[in-house]
């Protein structure tokens, strides 16, 4: 019974416009801690500290980002899915949370179906392949002709192991039937750094870490994994343009909560991040990283995050790849 009177008011709460804070709720004053399992100051974390900023004022509850690096996200996957299920305690989970790393991983320290509260998606933003300036292939069909002339010949970058754009040039090798060679970095930030000195010739990279070399011409774009062409690289066509189907790579993310989170919480969560994404300082740091907003319900989110699951662990299935 008691239970049931407060889901009755935290329900009561959701639907109010200016609510008690939600941890007021449930008889405590402790903020909201938002993990982020990758370290300050990368894309995840700048991105949570924006959206955090626009939650807390409706929330009325203070929001603070805890970053837990470490084990292809593990980590901090681990924390949050031990947590008590209070609304206390948030994830930031991307691709290897979501899809890649129960693939990945022969053992993990929780099941990202059945630990998890999906509370909402975040936002995607796709991939692009890109090729130094110098690069003998000017368009994606020289590119595809080159790389199945000299197959095992080609290198290509990627932040790292089991990470969005490995696993995207996976899929395109996959797809196209080429062969090139894997040479992973500690982040995006190197891996870029020597696509665009020549050390490496090409790598899948994001919009968010690369738009303004891409703008600047310090990379060539050959071609994007979006559904449809990115305004922002309008003449840019996407991957299924140039005769690759089913081939959309996108980073996307979203946040999850502990397994049990009370519905009423999730409800309140949920609203307020959809919220956020009208807000002038969420849509400008959407639009300069081309990240497409994905409100929606908490089903959707668990619905999509299982689709790309089951894709991405074909591709990974089928290339060997294991992290542990």
């Amino acid at each position: 019974m008691q239970r049931r009177s407060l889901l009755a008011g935290l329900a009561a709460l959701a639907a109010t416009p200016f609510a008690a804070p939600l941890a007021h709720a449930q008889g405590s004053d402790q903020p909201i801690r938002w993990v982020v399992p990758y370290p300050a100051g990368g894309g995840t974390d700048v991105l949570a500290r924006t959206l955090s900023e626009a939650m807390r004022g409706p929330l009325n509850q203070n929001i603070v980002v805890d970053n837990r690096p470490g084990a292809a996200t593990n980590i901090g996957a681990e924390l949050v899915a031990r947590a008590k299920p209070d609304g206390l305690t948030i994830l930031s989970a991307d691709n290897a949370v979501l899809a890649f790393n129960e693939h990945l991983f022969g053992k993990l320290p929780f099941n990202p179906e059945k630990d998890f509260s999906y509370v909402g998606a975040i936002g995607r933003f796709p991939l692009a392949l890109v090729v130094h300036p110098d690069f003998p292939a000017k368009t994606f069909a020289e590119f595809l002709a080159y790389v199945k002339a000299n197959p095992g010949k080609v290198n290509y970058a990627s932040p790292g192991n089991g990470s969005p754009h490995h696993l995207a040039m996976e899929l395109f090798k996959n797809r196209t039937g080429s062969f090139l060679v894997h040479i992973p970095y500690r982040g995006a930030a190197p891996a870029m750094a020597d696509v665009m000195g020549g050390q490496v010739p090409c790598m899948f990279l994001d919009l968010a870490s690369g738009l303004s070399v891409m703008q600047s011409g310090k990379v060539r774009v050959l071609a994007i994994g979006s559904s449809q062409r990115s305004t922002l690289l309008p003449g840019v066509p996407t991957l299924a343009e140039a005769g690759v189907k089913d081939s959309e790579v996108y980073a996307f993310q979203g946040i999850l909560g502990p397994a049990g989170l009370p519905a009423p919480i999730v409800a309140r969560l949920n609203g307020e991040l959809n919220k956020s994404f009208q807000t002038p300082a969420v849509q400008k740091r959407f639009a300069d990283i081309g990240m497409e907003a994905l409100p929606g319900t908490p089903a959707q989110f668990l619905a999509l995050a299982r689709a790309e699951s089951k894709r991405w662990g074909a591709v990974i299935q089928a290339a060997g790849i294991r992290l542990d």
